[in-house]
């Protein structure tokens, strides 16, 4: 297992290892074509960028990560300008999803311990979204979090637990505000937020 495969697994890994800065660097020059070129073609560099990237799939300039490599993206799936994504470990969001713009999904984080910190330890976890979840503007979504299917999680929240499906979260951090049903109106949502 090479140390990028490490990283991706969530294992210690060493950041300055070659397979890890090649990633990355391939990573800065795709995006800084995805960012500065409205006449690319945004697809094409997606699949080039991501380990996955759906059919129907859009991602809106400008959009930010590490690695790249170790995100999928599932089909007709849409973010938002400013979406931010440190995706030291995978990053898995399934189709139909909504990220609103400036969301921020980190997988890595630090120890407590300021000694460790000095060393730059670094503890990844995955996230995962699955099918159908909407995620307002300016979300955050920590490490290790999964959220579930259908559900939304409200602008401005921050997520540091599992979401079950079928549920809106808002807050910092998100706590649960209710419970979704099936074929929940727009205006339903509007009522409670």
């Amino acid at each position: 297992m090479n140390e990028f495969d490490k990283m991706r697994a969530g294992h210690s890994y060493d950041p300055k290892a070659p397979e890890v800065l090649a990633v990355s660097q391939q990573a800065r020059e795709l995006m800084a074509q995805l960012n500065h070129n409205p006449h690319a073609d945004g697809g094409m560099l997606c699949r080039a960028l991501f380990d996955q990237f759906g059919e129907a799939s859009y991602v809106t300039p400008p959009f930010y990560c590490e690695f790249g490599k170790t995100v999928s993206i599932g089909q007709s799936t849409f973010l938002n300008m400013g979406v931010t994504m440190l995706d030291n470990a995978e990053i898995h969001i399934g189709n139909n999803v909504l990220i609103g713009p400036n969301a921020q999904l980190y997988t890595p984080s630090h120890p407590l311990d300021y000694r460790q910190r000095r060393n730059w330890v670094t503890i990844c976890k995955p996230i995962i979204i699955e099918d159908d979840v909407w995620i307002g503007g300016q979300a955050v979504i920590c490490q290790g979090v999964t959220i579930g299917a259908r559900s939304v999680v409200a602008a401005n929240a921050t997520v540091t637990k599992d979401v079950p499906p079928d549920t809106l979260v808002a807050g910092s951090p998100a706590k649960i505000i209710r419970h979704l049903t099936e074929n929940e109106s727009r205006e339903d949502i509007k009522r409670d937020d």
